[in-house]
């Protein structure tokens, strides 16, 4: 759980947004179990800008072809500091700081033939010889692949991911890994993390992105070599994004646990687009029940859960939802979590309590309506104790059934009940 900068800045956030948004999350949101910040794309390109990617941007790098942030928008990397500084005063908040790369190197690191070195100091390759100028993304131009057949490509992905783990990275998102699908990239960058977490005495979550069509039958490879992943392309404020989500989720939310988790991308919650990819700086234009919904729903699917907007300039209410620790215990304390109907407008799902809610159960009621609409759902569909008082968790109110046994759900357009007894 944590804040990433990508829907509020964009390619441009600095360290100053950066640290602001650090302060409100360790003042309000780390309570409630909020403990990341993670620095989105681009933060090593010094002509970034709103609204999408400068084709063959520069990159400022070291002597190794390991990037660096810009000094104008990170002051306190100079000197070759790196995100040292910054990311000690995120730990002193108390706080883990994550950082965002692209699969592969720099396409500039790459055509300035810089010499790869071993720990020894030898030179076993150049940057040249261990790109591969065929792969590449198809959305950004920053880099080029790895030619992971040639040894001196990990001896230079050692050197990077040492070099950025070393500055106190805890967290890294890694992108155009899973659309295609790399294999040979994943396993890369699994062996340099595992590699410098021993070195560094320091533990780094991997997670990679994006997850445009991303298939289970890549799962125990993922498991294997990742801790989280996407499950889809991006995430904006739009309710076909949020409800796209619901059959995605269902999908992998019987296969989450310590071993992995799917991860159905950043909230677009708050204050977003101040000079991001998409859109003018606005509001989320989700409505207060579709931001129930993608909470509850991300909760009951026990996805990830990476806030987009700036905390500074964000609602109140927004916040006050996103500590809510009654609807989030539902993501951090339960199992069994899975869609168990899915019927005309209506979704519902299910998941039972661990740890400090043993003997919990919930069940969300999600309404897929454009319009107010009255769901009749029988109480023994739900997983619910059938003897046991009902609650509705947004609201605290009490839910009864009908003689017939059925609950009785008057929903919002594109509304949830989320029910919990105890």
């Amino acid at each position: 759980m944590g804040w990433n900068s990508w829907d509020c800045f964009g390619t441009t956030v600095t360290e100053a947004e950066v640290l602001a948004n650090a302060q409100v999350m360790a003042d309000r949101l780390h309570p409630a179990g909020w403990d990341t910040v993670v620095v989105d794309i681009q933060w090593y390109e010094p002509t970034a800008r709103a609204g999408g990617y400068n084709t063959d941007a520069p990159i400022d790098h070291d002597e190794d072809g390991v990037q660096q942030p810009v000094l104008a928008r990170f002051p306190s990397a100079a000197g070759g500091a790196g995100f040292a500084p910054l990311a000690a005063r995120v730990h002193e908040l108390g706080l883990r700081f994550g950082l965002h790369l692209m699969r592969g190197i720099p396409r500039r690191v790459v055509a300035a033939d810089l010499p790869v070195r071993d720990e020894a100091g030898t030179v076993v390759a150049t940057t040249a010889e261990i790109a591969d100028p065929r792969s590449t993304c198809s959305w950004n131009s920053d880099n080029v692949g790895l030619d992971l057949t040639h040894p001196g490509a990990q001896v230079w992905l050692d050197r990077q991911i040492d070099r950025i783990v070393g500055w106190g990275v805890d967290f890294l998102k890694v992108d155009d890994m899973l659309a295609p699908y790399h294999t040979d990239a994943i396993e890369a960058l699994h062996r340099a993390v595992s590699r410098a977490e021993e070195r560094h005495g320091r533990e780094v979550l991997i997670s990679l992105s994006p997850g445009t069509h991303l298939s289970l039958a890549h799962l125990e490879h993922l498991r294997a070599h990742a801790d989280m992943w996407r499950i889809s392309d991006d995430l904006w404020d739009r309710w076909q994004d949020v409800r796209a989500q619901l059959g995605r989720l269902a999908r992998w939310a019987p296969h989450q646990g310590p071993d992995g988790w799917a991860d159905a991308d950043m909230l677009p919650l708050g204050r977003i687009g101040l000079r991001a990819e998409r859109g003018e700086p606005r509001d989320s234009r989700l409505t207060v029940d579709e931001r129930r919904t993608l909470l509850s729903l991300w909760c009951l699917g026990r996805s990830p859960m990476f806030v987009g907007g700036d905390l500074p300039s964000s609602d109140e209410d927004t916040l006050t939802d996103l500590t809510r620790t009654d609807v989030l215990a539902v993501g951090r304390h339960s199992t069994s979590n899975a869609e168990l109907l899915r019927e005309d407008d209506l979704v519902l799902w299910g998941a039972y309590g661990t740890g400090p809610e043993q003997g919990t159960a919930w069940a969300g009621v999600f309404s897929t309506a454009d319009e107010p609409c009255r769901h009749r759902v029988p109480l023994t569909s739900t997983g619910l104790d059938p003897v046991a008082e009902i609650t509705e968790v947004w609201s605290g109110a009490p839910v009864r059934p009908d003689a017939a046994g059925d609950l009785l759900l008057d929903l919002p357009p594109h509304g949830v009940a989320l029910l919990r007894t105890r």
